[in-house]
């Protein structure tokens, strides 16, 4: 079927954004569940950096998103960001986000880590990405050109030579997945997540397992920074999957580390404690676990009853799991959260291949080089979501376009539930916060047996085609820098002081 609407794969804060950036041109967003259902955008907790007010700038923020990049952020993509954001802060304020604001009205601005000053905004504490999303969410309904399908995935990209000019589809229904349906379009734009879910422990959505990045590569698309995986030091460890977050703006707000001793290991780590790059503080809380010490987050000190009112989604977890914030400390451990890497894109959202954009977690920008600064991945997705839109409404005029009727019909194949827990395991325990040559290496081993089995279902061929990107990725990278640790190679080399880029084609050449 051929459509003249502009498919967005992808239903979290960058495609709803994008989308309402293109309007009046007509567009057509997937979405593998009802809105703000399962979107990692509306898990989103600390709020968006963005330098608001004097003696603030976009300099100190575009410095201090170098300085945790660890070398290998972009300097002119970190300008371009920064000095955006201000824009889209107020943007999505005049759209009805209910920014927290002082007795004057001003924005909030808290303090996160690797920050010089406090300069992220937030919605009632811990809530900004579920606000946000719902603001967007009620424009998106009431938007005519945007047209949203619902309970369908994207499983590949229709290309011709290097342009893509379409893509797979298929209905997730209660028995599994429809055999897929193809749709020729004029444009992709992909904001389908990250890949923190092909991890065991992770505070991703369960769906997003890296399947946006993973049909790009197989469609050739050149791929940047893929070992950078970022883990997040304080996801809740009490056994839930995926685990709730205990934001970084916790720690913000004068929240300790400490081990079943009581102990601030955090004290001998780094000079600023639990305000550390979330790298450091993640290998700590890592060594903290490995050692049997149980590491655990403490708000009684600095917020007491306060962490209820002033992080209610925080409380509410931990009700959840049967704990009291107030009266107790939050166990926690290292969890995949962010990918830096992703498909290579330049500063209007372009990939390698015509026709297809791609924003927010899928995309690799150069923006957080090695080590995402806090806050700053809401950011990066608002910013090149209208990036993407922009460029892309260049070649496309606003018209009518009759909504999208596919034709679902019969079963595909869904994932074994067996094979993508073994996955999971396999990247956790080998491609995780410590890496080894060997380790990595005996992980695409398994990844390469994993895809074999499996070759018939394309959603698991586009999670084993991401993962192997970042063993392999990792691998290559014989130095240790940011969030990717090799025990093998603890320096940073200097000499290794630059972005990587890779094609899946190149991987498997190289296995």
């Amino acid at each position: 079927m051929d459509t003249s609407r502009i498919v967005i794969v992808g239903a979290g804060l960058g495609g709803l954004y994008a989308a309402l950036s293109l309007a009046p041109r007509p567009v057509l967003v997937i979405s593998p569940e009802t809105l703000g259902e399962g979107a990692s955008s509306a898990w989103a907790q600390g709020g968006i950096a963005a330098a608001m007010s004097a003696p603030d700038t976009p300099e100190a923020h575009a410095e201090d998103t170098m300085r945790a990049g660890a070398g290998t952020v972009d300097p002119e993509v970190a300008r371009m960001v920064t000095q955006a954001a201000r824009d889209h802060i107020l943007d999505l304020a005049e759209r009805g986000t209910p920014f927290d604001r002082d007795r004057d009205g001003g924005f909030v601005m808290n303090h996160e880590a690797a920050h010089s000053t406090a300069r992220v905004v937030r919605v009632q504490g811990d809530q900004a990405g579920r606000k946000i999303m719902e603001t967007l969410i009620a424009i998106v309904r009431a938007t005519p050109s945007v047209q949203v399908m619902e309970g369908v995935i994207a499983q590949g990209l229709l290309t011709e030579g290097d342009r893509v000019v379409g893509l797979r589809l298929a209905q997730v229904t209660d028995a599994g997945v429809s055999a897929p349906v193809d749709l020729r379009a004029p444009a992709v734009l992909l904001a389908g997540g990250g890949s923190g879910g092909l991890y065991a422990l992770t505070t991703n959505p369960a769906r997003i397992r890296g399947q946006v990045m993973g049909m790009a590569a197989r469609a050739g698309a050149r791929m940047a920074d893929m070992e950078f995986v970022q883990f997040h030091p304080t996801a809740m460890d009490v056994g839930l999957d995926p685990a709730p977050l205990a934001t970084e703006a916790l720690r913000g707000a004068g929240a300790v580390l400490v081990n079943a001793d009581g102990t601030r290991f955090m004290r001998g780590e780094h000079p600023a404690a639990e305000l550390a790059p979330r790298d450091i503080v993640a290998r700590a809380v890592f060594a903290q676990t490995q050692a049997g010490n149980r590491p655990a987050l403490d708000t009684r000190a600095a917020l007491g009853a306060r962490v209820v009112t002033e992080f209610p989604v925080v409380a509410e977890a931990c009700m959840r799991a049967g704990l009291d914030p107030v009266t107790q400390p939050i166990p926690v451990a290292a969890a995949a959260h962010y990918h830096m890497g992703g498909v290579a894109v330049d500063q209007r959202g372009r990939s390698s291949l015509s026709g297809l954009w791609v924003c927010g977690e899928a995309a690799s920008t150069g923006l957080h080089g090695a080590n995402r600064l806090a806050s700053n991945g809401v950011l990066e997705a608002l910013v090149f979501a209208r990036a993407c839109a922009q460029d892309i409404g260049t070649g496309i005029a606003p018209s009518d376009a009759a909504p999208v009727a596919l034709a679902f019909a019969g079963l595909g194949i869904a994932p074994d539930p067996d094979a993508v827990a073994e996955l999971r395991r396999t990247m956790t325990d080998l491609v995780g916060v410590r890496r080894t040559g060997a380790g990595l290496q005996q992980a695409l081993d398994v990844i390469d047996r994993l895809d074999h089995a499996h070759s018939d279902c394309p959603d698991f061929g586009n999670m084993c085609a991401t993962a192997r990107l970042i063993a392999a990725s990792a691998l290559a990278r014989r130095e240790s820098r940011g969030a990717h640790w090799r025990d093998d190679f603890p320096a940073t080399d200097p000499a290794q002081a630059a972005r990587s880029f890779t094609t899946l084609t190149d991987v498997l050449e190289r296995a």
